[in-house]
């Protein structure tokens, strides 16, 4: 297990937040203030991220790429040669399938592929690597279920990739060489002003896609301000995606 992945769990919520708790109760009677602040924030910290009004604002201020209206989808062709549908990780041993599956989020990004690929004719390439090291890729998970599922073949698959930055300059080495330089972008809403930002250093120019927007009205009772598990880990993407594009723009030139 890389190093970087205990970092970037400790470092980023929730981890964080239960290391303030932690260090709460271990600092309760020889720094009781101290103590105190960090019982706050992590509380607090917590509390926020279970709100949904809360992940409708962070989302807002990250979903930047305006939705393709749907009656451009059948004029594609005339804007891009190829589309590209980033992973977004899997289902370890699924024991209703017997094998890996494409997460929720990924099975989204191919549903929105597969119907602009049907309306446009463009051909499609999925690009995402190992999961921690072990087979099959991301890639080939998503190709076999364009496949089976919703009835599209894919041209190319990119299994090299392990950040949205290696998604795109190893699809680069794939369609580049092709002539393909335009092409569709799949991705959530939210993640995809920066997966632009990398395809086009990759050398691309871009049409995004976006879609799984998660900035509008949440549709929950009094606003959104009563706690929900789900908000946890909506939340817990948007930092991560937050910090993601920081450090892309510090480490990334």
């Amino acid at each position: 297990m890389p190093f970087r992945y205990f970092v970037k769990q400790l470092l980023l919520p929730p981890g964080i937040l239960l290391l303030l708790l932690v260090l709460a109760w271990w600092l309760r009677r020889s720094r009781p203030r101290l103590a105190g602040l960090c019982f706050a924030l992590g509380v607090g910290g917590f509390w926020l991220m279970s709100l949904p009004v809360v992940v409708q604002w962070g989302a807002k201020a990250l979903e930047r790429e305006a939705p393709l209206a749907r009656d451009e989808w059948a004029t594609l062709a005339q804007h891009a040669d190829a589309i590209v549908v980033l992973g977004a990780g899997r289902e370890r041993g699924d024991l209703a399938w017997g094998d890996d599956q494409p997460t929720g989020v990924a099975l989204q990004r191919e549903r929105y592929t597969a119907r602009l690929a049907k309306a446009s004719g463009l051909p499609v390439l999925t690009s995402g690597g190992l999961h921690y090291g072990t087979p099959p890729t991301e890639a080939r998970l998503m190709a076999d279920s364009l496949q089976d599922d919703f009835g599209v073949t894919v041209r190319w698959q990119e299994g090299r990739s392990r950040t949205t930055w290696e998604n795109a300059q190893f699809s680069a080495e794939v369609l580049l060489p092709q002539g393909i330089k335009r092409v569709v972008i799949v991705t959530q809403a939210w993640h995809m002003p920066r997966a632009v930002w990398s395809f086009k250093k990759a050398g691309f120019e871009v049409v995004p896609a976006p879609m799984g927007f998660l900035g509008v009205d949440n549709a929950r009772p009094l606003g959104g301000w009563m706690p929900e598990f789900k908000s946890i880990w909506q939340s817990g993407q948007l930092m991560n995606e937050a910090v993601g594009q920081i450090g892309y723009s510090m480490f990334y030139r």
